[in-house]
Order: structure tokens, then C-alpha cells, then sequence
């Protein structure tokens, strides 16, 4: 799974950047086949004022679907992170659970002939 992560207003570290892998690929790494790329923004809205102003913005490009976009906003950035982990879990498993239904779904239904349908 590629992650591409990019942060805004503040310094992005090590740590923090290892923190995000490794928290995203475990809430996403068992749908790896389905994800193309994972694109996260993050930013400090007010800076140093403070508040709850830590703003995680994530990004999950799928394989044949739209896109998934989930933005948390929290006063702790890692709090925000695993908030929009787990948002992005969440979504993509009922994204993925709607396409395999609709896929049974069709493969299901007879087909009728030209003389059934006059």
C-alpha cells in the first residue's frame, strides 16, 4: 500500500510519520488488494493558539470505486489520526461488502429471454 503523507503548519517527524504507517496499515492492510494509494494531509488550523485544531485528512484511492475521504479534527494530532483510521476501515469494509452484493446480486437475477419479456 503506498502512503503519501504530507503536513502543513508544523514540522512532520519521524516518529510521527512511522506512527501513521504503521497505524494505517493495520486498520487497512487487510483490503491491500482493493486500496490503489492512501494520501494523508495533516495541519494545524490555528497554529499555536491551541484547541481542538489538529486536522487529519485522509485520502484512500480504491481499485474501480470513488474515493474515500475522511477528515478528523481533534486537539491531540495522534487522536485524530487513529479517529480517521478507523473512520476509513469502517467505510472501505462497508464499501467493499456493498460492491460484493451488488455484484451477487446481478449475478443472480435470471435473464430473460425475448419471448418472456412480450
Amino acid at each position: 500500500m503506498q502512503i503519501d503523507i504530507q503536513s502543513r503548519h508544523f514540522t512532520l517527524t519521524e516518529a510521527l510519520r512511522g506512527y501513521i504507517k504503521r497505524r494505517l496499515g493495520f486498520a487497512l492492510g487487510s483490503r491491500d488488494e482493493h486500496i490503489r494509494r492512501v494520501r494523508v494531509r495533516l495541519s494545524d488550523v490555528n497554529g499555536p493558539k491551541g484547541g481542538d485544531d489538529k486536522c487529519c485528512h485522509v485520502q484512500v484511492t480504491l481499485e474501480h470505486l470513488p474515493d474515500i475521504v475522511i477528515k478528523d479534527t481533534e486537539a491531540d494530532l495522534y487522536r485524530a489520526i487513529d479517529r480517521a483510521a478507523d473512520r476509513a476501515d469502517r467505510t472501505l469494509g462497508r464499501r467493499l461488502a456493498r460492491q460484493r452484493t451488488r455484484g451477487r446480486s446481478t449475478a443472480m437475477r435470471p435473464q430473460l429471454t425475448t419471448a418472456e419479456i412480450l
